[in-house]
């Protein structure tokens, strides 16, 4: 999840990329399409520029890792860390029973 707020809606975001792709023959540039139309819906251009490129990555149009792999691979570092620290308290805990019961035998 993005620790930045997100304050435009997921159908915003498509509908402005759309009209970005749709309308790029219109214009001299793709970054002047750009420019147009994030004014038009209150972004930076730079913001509606990312969000066009990251469709076509997710479109496969452009290289790049599409952004469900991207989450899924969050997921799965996130649960190999845990698995990690669980793993790490168990071998602790293992080793403190351990030296627990050779006490215990010792005495």
């Amino acid at each position: 999840m993005s620790k930045t707020t997100n304050k435009f809606f997921p159908e915003v975001r498509e509908r402005a990329v759309r009209l970005v792709l749709d309308n790029e023959g219109q214009h001299a540039s793709r970054w002047q399409a750009v420019m147009s139309i994030s004014a038009k819906i209150g972004c930076t251009p730079q913001t509606l520029n990312d969000w066009v490129k990251k469709a076509e990555v997710d479109s496969g149009k452009r290289a790049g890792v599409p952004a469900d792999m991207t989450e899924r691979m969050k997921a799965l570092e996130r649960e190999n860390r845990e698995l990690r620290q669980a793993n790490e308290i168990l071998r602790k805990a293992s080793a403190y029973f351990a030296m627990a019961e050779l006490d215990r035998r010792s005495k």
